[in-house]
């Protein structure tokens, strides 16, 4: 299955992190976040990426050259972050079946093979992870409506009255579908092309939605405190030591004492 990522944005809430590397860049546990992402669609079984770039581009381009662990990289370019139905379109010359859509500033360590498994089924156009948020908290993402069968019959994007507390988190599965809708978007109140309003398209329609509720965690790097998070996280995981070590896992201030005394 094909994999797209979406990596063009500039990362303003990053700063100073990104104010001379693209957001994708930012390292997370040693490894820069599109690596994260680059493994996990790999191990789903990505056999080709399309990497959508803008901000510092030839950062990522020189980096990781035209494949990942032997899969190919296709890379275009967004020249305006004008919002995610924009940046997808980039790549419809390039897609000719159902396909993987990682957004690239998420870390995950999730069930993203039940999405890609459903989206296999003949019954799903589409398959969305989504998370339970609480729901003072839902109106700062896409929230998902959904009826008694898990299908999504709605997405508002920043709703000041969320209809749920599901939000999107980032990962989807589509059939070529999704850039008919992309192109009969119109921009939103903030000037953007907005994937929720593609969705909408495409229930309008009557394409099948499924949401598949998150099992696990996943982290959108959106401010530094986000990436210390992840990186706790992700170093937790390791069985590595968080306090006093560095991000490769280094030793902590009392192991140092002991080794002095």
């Amino acid at each position: 299955m094909q994999a797209v990522v979406l990596a063009a944005g500039e990362g303003t809430r990053l700063r100073p992190l990104t104010e001379e590397k693209p957001k994708g860049m930012v390292e997370v546990a040693g490894k820069p976040i599109l690596t994260h992402c680059f493994e996990q669609l790999a191990e789903l079984g990505a056999d080709e990426l399309y990497v959508v770039v803008g901000y510092r581009k030839e950062a990522i381009i020189e980096y990781y050259g035209d494949e990942f662990e032997g899969v190919p990289i296709t890379y275009s370019h967004q020249r305006e972050q004008l919002g995610l139905a924009h940046a997808l379109l980039t790549v419809e010359e390039h897609i000719d079946d159902d396909f993987m859509l990682m957004l690239g500033d998420n870390v995950f360590r999730a069930n993203l093979e039940d999405v890609v498994n459903r989206q296999r089924e003949t019954r799903a156009d589409a398959a969305f992870l989504v998370e339970e948020v609480p729901y003072e908290e839902a109106s700062r993402y896409g929230v998902c409506d959904t009826n008694q069968y898990g299908e999504i019959v709605e997405v508002v994007e920043k709703p000041e009255d969320p209809p749920s507390n599901l939000v999107m988190t980032g990962f989807y599965t589509f059939t070529p579908a999704i850039f008919h809708a992309c192109h009969l978007v119109q921009p939103s109140n903030r000037g953007e092309f907005e994937i929720s309003d593609a969705v909408d398209l495409l229930l309008a329609s009557g394409r099948t939605i499924d949401a598949i509720r998150m099992d696990g965690w996943r982290t959108d790097i959106g401010y530094p405190e986000d990436r210390e998070n992840a990186e706790e996280r992700l170093i937790e995981e390791r069985g590595e030591v968080v306090n006093g070590a560095d991000e490769t896992g280094g030793e902590d201030a009392e192991t140092a004492a002991s080794e002095e005394s």
